[in-house]
This record gives C-alpha cells, structure tokens and sequence, in this order.
C-alpha cells in the first residue's frame, strides 16, 4: 500500500523468495482499501484494508515497509526494497472494542507450521540439520574418543580421524554448500549477517584444524624430549571450534531462522534438547581430562632415549 495524489493504492502481491513482489492477478481472497482505517493528511499517514475472513482463528502476519513511494498509481508499479520487516500474527478470537480502529490482539509468536516450506527453507532445514550433525555430534565425538581412548588403545587415531574427517567432513561440507545454496534460492545477500559471516569462519576453523591434526601426526620426530607446542595447539583449537559451533547453532535456531524466513520460533523444546547437549559436552571433556597423568606416562614410556638419555643411564648404572 502506498498514497499516490492523495490516493491510497493497494496492489496484492506475491513472492517465492527475497525479491521484488508480482501482482497476483486472481488472489483467493481480495482485500480493498479501508478508507475509515486511512489516515492520510499527516506526516506519519496510516493505510488501512480489510480482506474477507476464513475459518483460521489466528492468522499469520508478514508485514514489511520502506521510505521511497513507488510514485504511480499504478498496481504493478516498481517497489523499492524495504528497510525493515517483522512478524505477527493476529487472534481472530478476540472482540474489538466498539468504535475502536486498532487490529486484533497480536500474539508474541506466529502459527506458520501449516504453511508449506519454501524451496530456500527446505535448503536451511537440510543446511541446519547436516551441520548439526557434523558440527555438534560427529566433531565432538571424535574428541571425546581421543581423549579417552588414547589411553586404552594404540590405534585410537584411526577412531579420531575417521569420526572427524572421514565422516564429519562430508556431512560439514554439503551442510555448508546447502547454507550458501539456500541464500542463493533466496536471492539474499551473502555475509550479510553474524551468523553466515561466523559459519564461514567456523569451516574454514575446521580445515585448519584438520591441516593442524595431519601435520602433527605425520611431520613429528621420534626422539623429541617433550609434547611439541602443535600438540597443545591442537587440542586448544578443538575445543574452540566446538564451542563456536554451539554459539553458531543456538544463533541459527534462535535468530536467524525466523528472521530469515518470517516462520515461527522453534519449539522450546529444542531449546531445551540444546541447552543439555550444551553442558554435558564441555563436562563430559572435563572428565575425560583426568586420564592427562597417564596419557603423559605413556608417551613418556614410548619415547625412543636420545643420545643424552643414554649416556645418563650409563652414568646412573
């Protein structure tokens, strides 16, 4: 809705992604300029409509606004991008009072779960799932298993590597691939948020990490005297990386979600289910970390003695 000469125009629009509205031509319910709703002759004008009613008790709203008047009466005339969006939705339930002209209560959460996912949302339901598997359950499993399996078996690595690299690799590869794919379906602007700038810093953390764990494992040398720095780096790395990946997940559901696609908030639930996973990984880590001493005797006993080493022995011998 718009005024052009002291008119208000109302064009019914439709949109599959973040583009420009076209005008439906046979919508399912027409909606018409509400002239008693209509402020027009102030410098902050009120545009009005109403729209036949159907059987929903509550109706989801999507409401969008900008500053640049299209400048033609016409219904099809080229609208500007908005500056500002939000979400509602509007209890049918409710009595308004006599001679009022505000709308129904709103509610503090919308009822979009009847209304079909979006191709880009499908895209960010599977971008979602595949990197909270790779990010939250595949990555954190290969550290747990390191860090208590090193001191019970001598092939641990094989465990290590294949749950962080071999399995979560792909899953964290095409989770990002379906993220940037979903913005693109959008027709969105890339890295133009927190939450994607931070996802693509959180993968390129990953391939480090990983660049960081094969070097270590395969550039080392036999006779070195004490744990080199890469080996503390490595583990500080790791748990850096998972910790940004829960501040990345809880923004994803929390904030960018029903940001991004006007839909409904998560249920509590998931919040719920995030918030125990949240405490019982770093736990389950600090546990794992009484078994250092040993882990340290180990390598200590596995140590081929250096020429220095020898020569002490003799001595004490």
């Amino acid at each position: 809705m718009w005024i052009n000469n002291n008119q208000v125009i109302l064009s019914q629009r439709q949109a599959s992604a973040e583009v420009m509205p076209t005008v439906v031509a046979n919508p399912p319910r027409t909606a018409t300029v509400a002239s008693s709703l209509s402020v027009l002759s102030t410098t902050k004008p009120e545009l009005g409509y109403t729209i036949p009613s159907n059987s929903d008790t509550k109706q989801s709203v999507i409401f969008a606004f900008g500053t640049t008047n299209p400048g033609s009466s016409a219904v099809d005339a080229t609208l500007i991008q908005h500056l500002d969006y939000g979400i509602l939705s509007l209890d049918l339930t409710k009595q308004i009072s006599s001679g009022s002209t505000t709308s129904p209560t709103n509610s503090s959460s919308t009822d979009s779960s009847s209304i079909p996912l979006q191709p880009y949302q499908k895209l960010i339901v599977g971008h979602a799932v595949l990197c909270v598997i790779g990010f939250l359950f595949l990555l954190p499993a290969g550290a747990l298993f390191a860090r208590y399996a090193r001191t019970f078996m001598n092939n641990w690595f094989q465990g290590h590597w294949g749950l962080q690299f071999a399995l979560a690799g792909p899953v964290i590869f095409v989770g990002v691939i379906l993220g940037i794919a979903s913005v693109s379906q959008a027709k969105a602007k890339h890295l133009d948020d927190d939450h994607k700038h931070w996802g693509i810093a959180l993968f390129v953390l990953y391939l480090v990490q990983c660049a960081l764990g094969a070097f270590i494992h395969f550039v080392k040398n036999a006779n070195r005297a004490r744990r080199p720095a890469q080996n503390y780096l490595h583990g500080v790395v790791g748990v850096v990386l998972i910790g940004l990946a829960l501040y990345q997940v809880h923004s994803g559901y929390d904030h960018e979600w029903p940001t991004t696609t006007g839909r409904d908030p998560l249920p509590s639930g998931v919040k719920t289910l995030f918030v125990i996973w949240a405490i019982l990984l770093p736990l389950s880590y600090a546990i794992g970390l009484a078994f250092l001493p040993k882990q340290y005797r180990q390598e200590r006993g596995k140590r081929i003695p250096t020429h220095d080493d020898r020569y002490k022995l003799r001595q004490r011998g």
